[in-house]
């Protein structure tokens, strides 16, 4: 083979590899979809002015000034997540209020203008390479403060968001996922979706892209549409196109979750990346009031819904006012990591096998009977969306099982009344179940295999010394403030080694 053929060769290789990472129709997941499922696990950093002024959104208003860290140190956010176990750090480079993270010669609201002039995304992007974890970024589509954003010509938006994302492009190094959001406020066709993927795909075609609500019910229409709901292929369509995976912030895919997706008549395989908390209240900002973080066994039971099915999680860690992420909240991340035992080039662990989905269901009440719409069938059908709700406070439900099949662990989320905080986002969770039991069906009699007079919470983890088999199972609720609401009810069968952690 002579120079001329050899050199052709290897550039049909390079082109057609990286083509092959440009969303295509297909039934199996392409390279850079392949490379964001290795990855799996991630953590989402939020931290910017409306840090420093106790609010989830702004509007593009606040003082540069008022950004201001005293101990920043992105150098420990990364160590951080290296140490919890995540495989990459998804930064917020720019929020809906448009301030940056970086010296964006498009705008003068960025960390230039504000006291602490540090390169923040510089310095996450370096701190990654340090500690050998991928890099990302979130970018809002939506911007509050650049004046361009107002013409009448989206085009001039759509320049001035492509000139920022080739400086974050150019100058950071390899950037693995480009998280987009705030799509709502316009037009999906004045976005420049387009242009903005072909520019990502130019600079590193195995960065993974996408836009945050991306599919809808009908082409062309921006229909409401849960990911719980997306359980048939073929049946949804691409509000925004191209995208190489789906968001939906903060919605929890079904336990039957599909992967084919339709844009022009054609299917397109997407994986689905979930965004959550590691704060109880759900703030995705720190707040200058120290927040509780989830319990590790709710964290457990939802990395192991959301890292399943080929699908991804990216949790989020925020850092507080001083720049640095609090003991106790780094603390509640590098123990879930350790818990699950997380290793860098091992597969992510799985849960159990499910043996009580979609299982015939008796509740002794249910709310609002008429519409069906809290019925005992919503306990175990595989979506956090659903919920049995009933209608009086000492109430229980009935599952039908195979006897042939044992189990050693339930997990159950409640529903809770809330209370929102001051910021429009946060809240506080209060349970209603304050006493209940779990019995099992053996010769005929009831037997209780556990019971509690602790509140539930929003989620309870069971695990049983011995395996156990039956052809029914009963969640009594014993005690409770208002009516109890349960949105599922898992029968889990653990391997030994798990079931033993």
């Amino acid at each position: 083979m002579n120079k001329f053929i050899l050199t052709s060769f290897l550039l049909a290789l390079t082109f057609n590899h990286c083509f092959a990472q440009k969303i295509i129709p297909a039934t199996q997941p392409n390279p850079a979809q392949q490379a964001m499922i290795k990855r799996g696990y991630g953590m989402f950093i939020h931290f910017g002015i409306n840090t420093f002024n106790d609010i989830e959104w702004s509007d593009g208003k606040l003082p540069a000034d008022s950004y201001n860290p005293s101990q920043l140190d992105p150098d420990q956010w990364v160590r951080t997540a290296k140490e919890a176990g995540f495989r990459y750090v998804l930064l917020v480079t720019k929020h809906h209020d448009g301030f940056c993270l970086w010296d964006s010669k498009y705008t003068s609201y960025d960390v230039a203008s504000s006291p602490v002039k540090t390169d923040v995304v510089k310095a996450v992007a370096d701190a990654c390479k340090k500690y050998g974890i991928q890099f990302a970024i979130y970018y809002s589509l939506w911007d509050r403060n650049a004046p361009v954003y107002k013409d009448k010509d989206p085009q001039k938006y759509v320049d001035y968001m492509l000139g920022q994302l080739t400086e974050l492009y150019t100058g950071y190094g390899t950037i693995a996922e480009l998280w987009l959001d705030g799509g709502w406020d316009r037009k999906p066709s004045d976005w420049g979706i387009d242009q903005i993927y072909s520019l990502v795909k130019k600079f590193n075609p195995a960065c993974a892209v996408s836009v945050n609500h991306t599919i809808v019910n009908a082409e062309g229409q921006r229909d409401f549409t849960l990911p719980s709901d997306m359980t048939v292929n073929n049946k949804y369509f691409f509000q925004y196109f191209p995208s190489d995976f789906r968001l939906w912030d903060p919605k929890i895919i079904t336990k039957f979750d599909k992967k084919q997706y339709l844009h022009e008549g054609k299917s397109y395989y997407l994986p689905f990346e979930h965004t959550l908390c590691i704060s109880k209240n759900w703030n995705w900002f720190e707040k200058k009031q120290a927040l509780p973080t989830r319990d590790l066994d709710e964290l457990e039971e939802l990395f192991y819904w959301c890292t399943e099915n080929d699908n991804c999680l990216v949790m989020n860690v925020a850092p507080d006012q001083t720049g640095k992420i609090r003991e106790y909240v780094a603390h509640t991340a590098i123990g879930l990591g350790k818990r699950l035992h997380l290793q860098p080039n091992n597969p992510l662990p799985k849960n159990g096998h499910f043996i009580s989905l979609n299982k015939a269901v008796k509740a002794s009440s249910v709310y609002d009977d008429k519409n069906k719409s809290y019925s005992g069938r919503s306990l175990n059908d595989g979506k956090m969306d659903s919920r049995w709700a009933a209608a009086d406070t000492l109430a229980s439900v009935e599952i039908e099982l195979n006897p042939a099949e044992s189990f050693n662990k339930i997990s159950i989320f409640e529903y809770q009344d809330t209370k929102n905080l001051p910021d429009g986002f946060s809240q506080i969770r209060i349970p209603r179940i304050q006493k209940y039991s779990i019995d099992i069906l053996q010769d005929g009699q009831w037997q209780t295999i556990f019971l509690s007079d602790e509140p539930m919470g929003d989620c309870k983890v069971v695990k049983l010394a011995v395996s156990y088999t039956t052809s029914k199972l009963r969640f009594k609720v014993l005690k409770a403030t208002a009516p109890p609401s349960i949105y599922e009810l898992s029968v889990i069968d653990m391997p030994s080694a798990q079931a033993e952690l």
